[in-house]
């Protein structure tokens, strides 16, 4: 069995990781999966959550939203509809999404909106996965 896993996380305006991993943690849309090499083949629909991929002992982060990752024994491929490695995101723009969308649920009441909890889940994700780095 190989070491490590060969990971690739895309979205549709880039190629965001290609990377090797050693173990691999994804926010399935029914709840977290582990994925270590020769993992079982598998696919998945993703939730709104934190990827998260140990390489050489470090972990490295990433924010995720919506998408579908497929899962080979040698390779893991997820496609995103959006990704940011922790490193990269403005918390500040992903607290004012917070602030935005807990607004709009609060003028929704108990009708809910669904577009509203989407972006609030989507900003708590950022800020979590950012959180992590000491941003």
């Amino acid at each position: 069995m190989a070491e490590t896993i060969q990971l690739e996380i895309v979205t549709p305006e880039r190629l965001v990781v290609n990377d090797t991993a050693e173990y691999i943690e994804i926010p399935g849309k029914t709840g977290y999966l582990g994925v270590l090499p020769g993992h079982a083949p598998l696919i998945t629909e993703l939730a709104v959550g934190e990827i998260s991929y140990t390489n050489a002992g470090k972990t490295k982060r990433l924010a995720v939203a919506w998408g579908f990752a497929e899962v080979l024994q040698n390779k893991v491929t997820i496609l995103a509809e959006t990704a940011e490695k922790a490193e990269e995101i403005d918390t500040a723009r992903a607290e004012a999404a917070k602030k935005k969308a807990e607004a709009e649920l609060q003028k929704a009441g108990v009708d809910g909106n669904e577009d509203a909890q989407a972006a609030l889940d989507r900003a708590k994700a950022r800020l979590d996965v950012a959180g992590k780095t000491g941003k």
